[in-house]
């Protein structure tokens, strides 16, 4: 396959990198250390089992909507633009 200037791997490095950067970011979202009893934003109590089922648990669950709400919003960066797109 023609790449112009890419090397030979070029497209799988991509991919990988891809794939890498994904699978960091997810990790870094992780909880980590003891759950807390009451929410960090909204001051919430936190119930028990929902303590039990997720360790390191910080936010209560209407906090934690909507954070992952905004974390949806962010896109990432796109690696696989079109040549026309990287043009303009």
């Amino acid at each position: 396959m023609a790449t112009g200037w890419a090397g030979d791997g070029a497209v799988q490095d991509q991919i990988d990198a891809t794939i890498k950067d994904g699978i960091q970011r997810v990790r870094d979202q992780l909880p980590k250390g003891p759950s807390l009893k009451r929410c960090e934003e909204c001051d919430a109590k936190i119930p028990e089992a929902r303590r039990k089922a997720l360790p390191g648990v910080r936010l209560c669950v209407p906090c934690q909507e909507a954070h992952d709400h905004e974390q949806t919003a962010a896109s990432g960066y796109n690696r696989r633009g079109s040549k026309d797109s990287q043009l303009r």
